[in-house]
């Protein structure tokens, strides 16, 4: 089943929960609901927004993560679901015996498997890839070579233009990509949780202070979806939209209606991560990295194309 995304944004929003459906109240506004099993993730974008603690416990018992950002607009925070897969045990073993040769080939795959992403997003954009494709083919077990910064330097000044850098700390194209990766990142950490995986075990990322380093690690492979997007938003010679922007926001959230293909066959993007999720699970219990299973195609987004690409 494909899970909705609900961003709350109205001031003064509030929400409860009565007969299994998420209740929004807003001011002015005709009442609405949405039945919980069907959210995904629920985005409150809304300083003032009030809840009941029930909105809290039944979201998260259907299995859905909740998303609160700050006055940027970026999340500061979400909750994720503790219920996790039925043979969560076996599962945590596995991923805490994972040796040194497991990880670095899993990474291997998680970086080849980016550049190969970007060169398609590229070849959509350009008609050529930069030589990504290529790259992708050269990356080896760990990643020695730190293929994945050298296809950066490629990537970026061909895709938003040579004088593009990519700065975290950056109000133009970055403040969207920043929104967009930590929304996708959410719902990385929730499709590990219930594959049965502790999200602060990484296979490359092991920052001491970081509950999500295996979420990073996944949600490599996924950047260019959010790429494609925020290019798609970004018109030359015009001013880049804002987060401010509720329809901007909304666009990026629609990220997770895109179609893809993992594993040989046609997925939204939110069931696609569920599927890549669940695969990493299988490769951790088999120690095999043949078992996990990456994106193989990146959704073509209107008005992406330059008007000179081949």
């Amino acid at each position: 089943m494909l899970r909705k995304t609900v961003e709350i944004a109205t001031p003064g929003t509030r929400l409860s929960v009565a007969l299994g459906q998420l209740v929004i109240e807003r001011p002015e506004q005709p009442r609405a609901s949405v039945p919980i099993e069907d959210l995904g993730v629920l985005v409150v974008d809304d300083g003032r927004a009030s809840y009941t603690q029930a909105v809290f416990i039944e979201c998260l018992a259907a299995g859905a993560t909740i998303i609160v950002t700050g006055r940027d607009h970026l999340p500061a925070g979400m909750m994720l679901p503790l219920a996790g897969h039925h043979t969560l045990t076996e599962r945590h073993r596995a991923q805490a015996d994972a040796g040194e040769p497991l990880k670095k080939r899993l990474w291997q795959a998680l970086v080849a498997a980016k550049l190969r992403q970007q060169g398609r997003l590229l070849a959509q954009v350009h008609g050529h890839d930069g030589g990504l494709t290529a790259l992708a083919g050269r990356v080896r077990s760990g990643d020695p070579d730190n293929l994945e910064a050298q296809g950066a330097q490629r990537y970026w000044p061909r895709l938003f233009g040579r004088d593009f850098r990519r700065d975290r700390a950056a109000s133009d194209a970055n403040a969207l990509l920043n929104y967009g990766y930590a929304i996708v990142r959410a719902a990385v950490a929730r499709a590990l949780v219930a594959a049965g995986l502790i999200p602060s075990l990484g296979v490359w990322h092991h920052n001491r202070g970081n509950a999500f380093c295996l979420a990073d690690d996944m949600l490599e492979p996924w950047r260019p979806f959010v790429d494609a997007r925020v290019r798609a938003l970004v018109v030359a010679d015009a001013p880049v939209p804002t987060l401010d922007d509720r329809p901007t926001r909304a666009a990026l959230l629609a990220i997770f209606n895109d179609t893809m293909r993992i594993g040989g066959k046609r997925w939204p993007l939110l069931l696609g991560i569920e599927q890549s999720a669940a695969s990493l699970a299988r490769a951790m219990l088999a120690n095999d990295r043949t078992a996990l299973l990456l994106p193989e195609s990146l959704a073509l987004q209107p008005d992406l194309v330059d008007d000179d690409a081949a």
